[in-house]
């Protein structure tokens, strides 16, 4: 068996690809597919099928593009309604491809479609069985069930779905059984993801929490609440992945753009230089996601899908690789790009304040807002004093409680989410922004006055 995880980092996202003989397969692909073209070369392989768990909904996949290149053969559960000609597979189907035997399980609760294959190979019987279990089973938790109600499902029916795919169908498996999941930490397709990106079915029987549920109503209860909000690439993600992604060589290339393009141009600029470089200097207007974060995923939560983009960045590698990325979330509408060193316009400065100076102002002057953009669970475990609670996904389309006219602080973990808020806040016209560097790591290391509680959806500060 030729067997590998290839891990993307930015969208916590794992694939995998899986040979015997003179053949191979690829589950769950990110949508630039060369390295699976790469890696069956690699073995002298041919790629025979692409297999999806599920019509995924935090990336765009590469099934479209890796079958046209290869010949391979898509795959997908018997429930999917794809757009384009796929093997539909049923409870107990089995692929054979040289010595492995693909068994697939029918394992609804994450999305009505999705699968759980089983991977047996016939040549080492010592050999634990692999399980890729997409979004069903995760490494310290399992798959939300609240992102298809708009197809007529509750969370809570998802919820018993999910608990009896579990329940009857996986956990039936040995102990030794290796679980290999479509995402870790990081991903919101879940809620409590582990770093580790594999383990077995035996730990993650002592140490998932919705499996140590003691009951289904329990279980149901355990997965259906506390949920982070749905981003709104989501469904459109989803969609595209059932109508099939165009080829990322047919997409249209980025132009670059001059101050008198800049002037006409109707969309959003999104600066992915670091926070330092921004605050220092930025076009007005624009808004910051950093490469070295997760610049997808934040792009895909404030950035309507359709919208105009131009990117600027300090090189033209900046450039690429934040067109592939934002391209892996459906994000197709890269008009052009700007790089710092040719830019003979002004820039705008947004001023970067340390957690010291912010909690001298906070405690000693009246008529500032310390907005806090971090999620409602992190905020309510620990906040700094005084600071009020509207989370990133919020404040790029709401922001009730929020006076424009007052000096604005803008806090975060560590310095990243508050960036991209301080220029999504100097776009709605407040006066006065101020991104505090360091975050609430910093606050907190700092030995500042701290405040922890449940309402954590404050937004506002008299």
């Amino acid at each position: 068996m030729n067997f590998k995880q290839f891990y993307l980092n930015c969208l916590s996202h794992a694939s995998y690809y899986i040979g015997s003989g003179a053949e191979a397969v690829v589950i769950d692909p990110q949508r630039d597919v060369d390295q699976y073209i790469s890696e069956a070369e690699s073995h002298g392989q041919t790629i025979k099928y692409i297999i999806e768990t599920h019509s995924h909904a935090d990336f765009v996949s590469g099934h479209i593009e890796l079958a046209e290149r290869t010949g391979a053969q898509i795959v997908f559960g018997a429930r999917a309604q794809t757009s384009f000609d796929v093997r539909k597979v049923s409870e107990g189907d089995v692929i054979e491809l040289g010595s492995l035997q693909f068994l697939f399980h029918e394992t609804p609760g994450h999305t009505p479609e999705g699968i759980t294959i089983v991977v047996k190979d016939s040549s080492d019987q010592s050999r634990p069985l692999k399980m890729f279990t997409g979004d069903t089973l995760f490494i310290g938790d399992v798959g939300r069930p609240d992102l298809i109600g708009s197809v007529g499902f509750t969370s809570e029916q998802m919820a018993t779905m999910l608990y009896e795919s579990l329940h009857q169908k996986i956990l039936t498996y040995p102990d030794s059984t290796e679980i290999y999941p479509a995402h870790g930490a990081g991903s919101l397709c879940g809620k409590s993801l582990s770093k580790e990106t594999w383990s077995t079915l035996g730990e993650q029987k002592i140490s998932n929490y919705a499996l140590r549920a003691e009951s289904k109503e329990q279980f149901i209860e355990l997965v259906s609440s506390d949920q982070m909000e749905v981003p709104m690439y989501f469904p459109a993600s989803a969609s595209k992945n059932l109508q099939g992604a165009t080829p990322l060589n047919k997409l249209a290339e980025p132009i670059e753009f001059n101050a008198a393009d800049l002037s006409s141009f109707e969309g959003i600029v999104i600066d992915v230089r670091t926070v330092a470089e921004f605050g220092a200097g930025h076009l007005p207007g624009s808004i910051n996601i950093g490469l070295g974060g997760q610049f997808a995923s934040w792009a895909g939560t404030v950035v309507p899908i359709g919208t105009p983009v131009v990117i600027f960045a300090v090189s033209k590698n900046q450039v690429d690789e934040a067109v592939m990325r934002l391209a892996r979330i459906g994000i197709e509408t890269v008009e052009g790009y700007l790089l710092h060193e040719t830019m003979k316009i002004s820039l705008k400065e947004i001023p970067q304040v340390p957690v010291a100076s912010v909690a001298e102002i906070v405690m000693g002057v009246e008529g500032i807002q310390l907005v806090d953009v971090r999620r409602p669970a992190e905020y309510a475990n620990g906040h700094a004093a005084g600071a009020v609670n509207l989370p990133l996904d919020r404040l790029s389309r709401d922001l009730t409680g929020l006076d424009k006219s007052k000096p604005t602080y803008v806090i975060c973990q560590s310095g990243y989410r508050s960036s991209l808020a301080s220029g999504i806040l100097e776009r709605a016209g407040f006066e006065s922004v101020q991104n505090v560097t360091g975050g609430t790591q910093a606050w907190i290391a700092g030995e500042l006055p701290v405040e922890t509680t449940a309402s954590a959806c404050q937004a506002s500060r008299n």
